[in-house]
């Protein structure tokens, strides 16, 4: 089947293969026929035997030599195996003889115990064909002195020994090798020391001409240092002179048949790992091919060349952990001081199998992986290629930080991630998982082009926030110099870099210290270069705008080396100019950014008003709110919402000017769930306006915004606050807008309009159904702006009965159904017609026990204009009696006191105290017992008349002479 699956087969492969079936089944009837029964083979039926199974075997290589070399294709190792045993075989031949035990004995012996001696006649000695051969024409053997015993009783049957323990190990292997190995010529005999019975290693001649391991003579001659008289051990001829010299021949000789069973010990080793029946008997292989790759570094190449890495590979994947450990030794001896083995071992190896094995239980395991790792990655040629194993930099950096676990493993992955530095990638990746050291010694110290790189790498990768800082006091100075005389390419790289480190807020001082702020201010005004690969300007205002953005002190930051600092005029005006000149969309986000942070301090702010009050810049400022990116637009109103304290009126009516203003910053999204942040910005900035501006209003007003921001807000309350991050700023906003049209009530269209839509119940229940606390206070000031108006709304009821009507108008007593008449209810604080939809009356809208509630809030600015809202029910227009009568009833004096303990801003105690005062004026005895009662009170009062302003401590003072503290005075008392 797999002759037929390759595209080379031979033509005749199924008789081949048939064939060789045939004449596998045909020998195993043979053998079979040596262990029947009990009787022992006679000797013409064993010689039967034996000569069929000699012409079974030619035949078999006969049909292995017709496999044509195409059919290999590359597998040059596999053509030379059988094309060696095919010569082997059609070669072979068996010799049938007695053993030492007598003919009796023997015939008395089963098949299966007879002691029969097989012996083949072979030009090859291998189970392979290899180029090293012990001649006979070697100089050595045809000396005289050094000729050979030809009895066999004379000769060292010499084993090859380490051939020998490892076919005692691997059973599999030499059940199919043994009739090749079992047996040594005689020839082989003076390879072994008389003295020592091992193979020699450095064979030297004494005088009786014998040969002798040259350390093995040495010690024998120093046993007859004080004597004269010196045998050789073997013969026992005496010595005159102690001189030895080296067997050069002899020396070759044992080498190359060394050689020759080390290559074979190889193949058999790799036969094991190919039939791989237990884990023992890969195990001794793999130890054996290891122990002659030390002895000769030679071998290494052999192994690779056999094609044993592939087998070597795949046994990583035992459970057994020695016969991993072992593998991974191997390898790495093969790896050795050879990066063609390194390349070959690379090619094979799998190195997430590898990678894996670093984190192993087992210590030797994971020492071995360590090493191999190691001497793999001395190859430059393989760092990427370790690199870009998943993890595989992650786990040598984890283990290079925890010595104390694993001193030997912290110290081997430290040199391994050395040596893989010589990677640009690998420093990128070392920098992503913490290790920064590389890529700042290369930003430091290395080339231009490497500067370059790393530079580019820094700009890319995202730091933690451990590392941020401390990369920062690194990298910056050789950053900030690149910025200065590098060419296109390390600018550019640089400006990325610089970028990315003053991102975090706290690099800004460290930057700063470096000298950086000088340095990009040049680049935004004086650098003319348009051709490079980046826009400096652009790069220079986002790091600049990162910076300042931090919180520094602008007023000392030097701006330029003529002295300026980042608040002078010089800045400010260069910043407007170029906003003013179309730049970029990206150069002008960063510039709105730097105004920004500008506006936090006095001068700058007084510079930046005056400049966008008296030129054009504020036209420019309202138009970038339409940009089609939304971060610009963004942008400008956050800016212009800084500046609206200051210059709201002119903005308002620019805005208003502006096709297509105001109503585009006011509009329904089209899912609540997705409000964006400048849906958010624009409602605010609207409500930050000045909110009495009436052309603003009207013009709100005619694009019918109202309505679309009452259904937005009631959406909102419906799914709550919690549905975007911009849905609460965006309520706030939308809030802020219905109160500015509380403010000019005065226009026909806007009462018309607060009336319509019933402005009192819409404050009303924004007041308690929401969590935003400037919610709540917007809210508290549209019901303060609508109560001061219920007095001027509110009118007594008309009687429209005229004159004729009452002349013929019936008696009252005669008109029926005159005692079920309904009278036009009056409001006892407005002394009108009242009601919450038409007067904004707080007290027919329910809305005191509401406002009231609010007076337990935590926020005093909530709590000021909840206060505020309710002294609109205590001014001299109303009638205060009765609304302290009505106030009374719902323990609102008690909430004041409360708000007087919990709070100390003077704003709110003066409105504490102002009311305070009218509940001790109009709320009779009941209002003096109940603040007298209060024991804190007292104390707060002396405080505020001790420490508080103006108005608080002549507040306190009038209450204190109420109460009896203090003396009555003429002087008149303070009102609101």
């Amino acid at each position: 089947m797999e002759l037929q699956s390759t595209e080379n087969s031979p033509p005749n492969a199924m008789e081949i293969v048939r064939s060789l079936s045939q004449s596998v089944d045909l020998a195993k009837d043979l053998v079979q026929g040596l262990q029947k029964g009990n009787k022992p083979v006679s000797g013409p039926e064993l010689e039967s035997i034996i000569s069929q199974l000699e012409e079974v075997i030619r035949s078999m290589g006969q049909h292995l030599s017709s496999i044509p070399s195409s059919a290999f294709k590359e597998e040059i190792y596999a053509e030379v195996a059988i094309q060696s045993l095919s010569n082997e075989m059609k070669n072979s031949h068996f010799e049938v003889k007695a053993t030492q035990l007598g003919n009796s004995d023997a015939q008395m012996l089963s098949p299966d115990r007879q002691p029969i001696e097989v012996t083949t006649t072979l030009e090859e000695k291998d189970l392979y064909s290899i180029n090293v051969e012990v001649s006979t024409d070697n100089p050595y053997f045809l000396d005289p002195k050094n000729s050979l015993p030809k009895s066999k009783s004379d000769s060292s049957q010499v084993k090859l020994g380490n051939m020998n323990r490892s076919l005692a190990i691997l059973p599999q292997v030499t059940h199919y090798m043994e009739p090749l190995y079992g047996t040594v010529e005689p020839l082989y005999g003076t390879f072994c020391c008389p003295l020592t019975k091992k193979i020699m290693d450095d064979p030297v001649t004494i005088e009786s001409g014998l040969t002798y391991e040259r350390k093995a003579i040495g010690e024998w001659f120093e046993m007859f240092k004080d004597s004269e008289e010196i045998f050789c051990p073997s013969s026992g001829k005496k010595l005159v002179s102690r001189v030895y010299n080296s067997n050069i021949a002899l020396k070759s000789t044992i080498e190359e048949w060394k050689k020759r069973n080390e290559v074979a010990t190889i193949k058999v080793a790799r036969a094991a790992l190919s039939l791989a029946s237990s884990d023992n008997m890969v195990f001794e292989a793999i130890k054996e091919v290891h122990g002659i790759c030390e002895r000769n570094p030679y071998n290494k190449v052999e192994v690779c060349s056999v094609g044993m890495l592939p087998l070597l590979v795949k046994t990583l994947e035992y459970k057994n952990q020695d016969v991993r450990c072992a593998v991974l030794e191997l390898l790495t001896k093969l790896a050795e001081d050879d990066n063609e083995s390194k390349e070959m071992i690379a090619e094979k190896l799998d190195f997430s199998v590898l990678i894996r094995m670093l984190s192993s239980n087992y210590q030797p395991v994971r020492h071995a992986s360590l090493l191999l790792l190691l001497e793999l990655s001395r190859s430059h040629s393989l760092c990427d290629k370790i690199g870009l194993v998943p993890g595989a930099i992650l786990m040598l950096i984890t283990i290079k930080y925890k010595p104390s676990v694993d001193a030997f493993a912290a110290g081997k992955a430290g040199e391994t991630l050395t040596n893989l530095e010589t990677s640009p990638n690998n420093i990128k990746c070392m920098a992503e998982n913490g290790l920064l050291e590389p890529l700042l010694y290369n930003i430091e110290q290395g080339c231009e082009e490497m500067k370059t790189e790393m530079a580019s790498y820094l700009g890319d990768i995202v730091l933690g926030h451990d590392s941020r800082t401390y990369v920062a006091e690194r990298a910056s100075p050789s950053l900030i110099k690149m910025v200065r005389t590098g060419n296109a390419l390390s600018r550019r790289a640089a400006f990325k870099a610089l970028a990315q480190i003053s991102l975090y807020q706290p690099n800004a001082e460290v930057l700063t210290e470096a000298g950086i702020i000088q340095i990009m201010v040049e680049e935004m005004f004086s650098r003319s270069i348009y051709d490079e690969l980046v826009n400096s300007k652009i790069e220079a205002a986002a790091i600049l705008a990162n910076i300042l953005e931090s919180g520094l002190e602008l007023e000392n930051l030097q701006a330029s080396s003529n002295g300026h600092t980042m608040t002078s005029d010089y800045c400010v005006h260069g910043i407007i100019y170029m906003l003013k000149n179309s730049a970029p969309d990206e150069l002008n986000i960063n510039l709105l950014r730097i105004l920004l942070c500008l506006t936090k301090t006095p001068k700058s702010m007084a510079t930046i008003i005056s400049v966008v009050k008296e030129s054009e810049a504020s036209y420019i400022l309202i138009e970038l709110i339409n940009n089609p990116r939304e971060e610009l637009g963004i942008a400008a109103i956050k800016l212009l919402i800084m500046l609206s304290p200051q210059i709201g009126h002119t903005l308002a009516e620019k805005l208003c000017k502006i096709r297509g203003q105001p109503e585009s910053l006011i509009q329904s999204p089209r899912e609540v769930k997705r409000i964006s942040e400048k849906q958010a910005i624009s409602a605010k900035f609207i409500a930050k306006l000045p909110q009495q501006h009436l052309t603003l209003n009207l013009a709100l007003l005619s694009k019918n915004t109202v309505p679309t921001i009452l259904q937005t807000i009631n959406q909102i309350q419906k799914i709550g606050t919690r549905s975007s991050r911009h849905t609460s700023s965006y309520l706030e906003g939308l809030v802020g807008i219905l109160v500015r049209f509380t403010t000019t009530l005065f226009d026909p269209q806007i009462l018309f309009l607060a009336r319509s839509h019933n402005f009192t119940a819409v404050f009303t229940e924004l007041l308690v159904k929401t969590s935003s606390d400037e919610v709540q206070r917007l809210s508290a000031i549209g019901l303060e702006n609508l109560s001061s108006e219920s007095i001027n709304l509110s009118k007594p009821p008309e009687v429209k009965k005229t004159k004729l009507l009452r002349m013929f108008s019936a008696p009252k007593f005669l008109s029926p159904g005159s005692s079920r008449r309904k009278k036009t209810a009056v409001c006892p604080v407005h002394g009108g017609a009242c009601s919450s939809e038409n007067t904004f009356c707080l007290v027919d809208a329910k809305a005191v026990e509401r406002l009231l509630a609010c007076l337990d809030h935590e926020n005093p600015e909530v709590v000021e204009a909840v206060l505020s809202a309710i002294c609109t029910l205590l001014d001299d227009k109303v009638d205060v009696e009765k609304s302290v009568s009505i106030l009374n009833g719902v323990d609102a004096l008690q909430h004041v006191l409360n708000v007087v303990k919990e709070h100390t801003q003077e704003g709110l105690r003066q409105k504490s105290f102002w009311m305070i005062e009218k509940f001790l004026m109009k709320g009779g005895d009941k209002s003096i017992s109940d603040i007298s009662k209060d024991r804190l009170l007292p104390s707060t009062l002396v405080s505020a008349f001790h420490h508080g302003n103006g108005n608080t401590r002549q507040m306190a003072e009038k209450i204190l002479r109420h109460l009896n503290k203090m003396p009555t005075s003429t002087t008149s008392y303070y009102t609101m």
